[in-house]
């Protein structure tokens, strides 16, 4: 994955980067570091803090980040890239054979491409970055036509409405018109 050196427009060479991981794994380090400090403090304070459960609540605390620490998605024409902890999954937007959005505890879009590439991302990703989700939707678009993306065409349409709807509410309440 190419780095993004231009922060403004968070582009480089046609790479487009999620503009919001910087403060996300911000968040995830502070929150992490805030647990870890409370927990030694609360330990300190009650006169049981030893070597050995600082190391625990240490190792806590970095289980805590390692959970919170979110994944960085860059998208260039063709394909999306999500990189993780550990390593990086890429999928090729224009040969998707399958796209599928999981609800649950955390909605997560699953992407599988022709070449086995499988890619899980928040699709609040999509939402915070219009030109990610415009480069999927290209994908999406060529792998529909390539007759590639079965019923994942209608989950993509379904995704781009709930998106935009999302979009223009946040537009709508941010400029005080309803």
């Amino acid at each position: 994955m190419k780095r993004c050196i231009d922060e403004k427009t968070w582009s480089v060479d046609g790479v487009v980067c999620d503009r919001q991981w910087a403060g996300d794994r911000r968040e995830a380090v502070l929150c992490a570091a805030g647990v870890l400090v409370l927990l030694l403090l609360v330990d300190g304070c009650s006169g049981q803090l030893t070597p050995l459960r600082a190391v625990l609540w240490a190792g806590l605390a970095a289980l805590l980040l390692v959970v919170l620490l979110p994944s960085r998605v860059a998208a260039g024409p063709g394909w999306l890239a999500s990189r993780g902890l550990l390593r990086e999954r890429r999928v090729r937007t224009d040969c998707l054979v399958s796209v599928r959005l999981l609800d649950g505890v955390s909605r997560r879009l699953v992407l599988r491409d022709l070449y086995g590439g499988r890619v899980e991302l928040d699709p609040g990703v999509l939402v915070a970055n219009p030109m990610i989700r415009h480069l999927l939707d290209q994908g999406a678009v060529t792998s529909g036509e390539r007759g590639l993306l079965g019923s994942g065409g209608t989950v993509v349409r379904l995704l781009s409405r709930r998106l935009d709807s999302d979009t223009a509410r946040l537009l709508f309440t941010t400029s005080g018109l309803k």
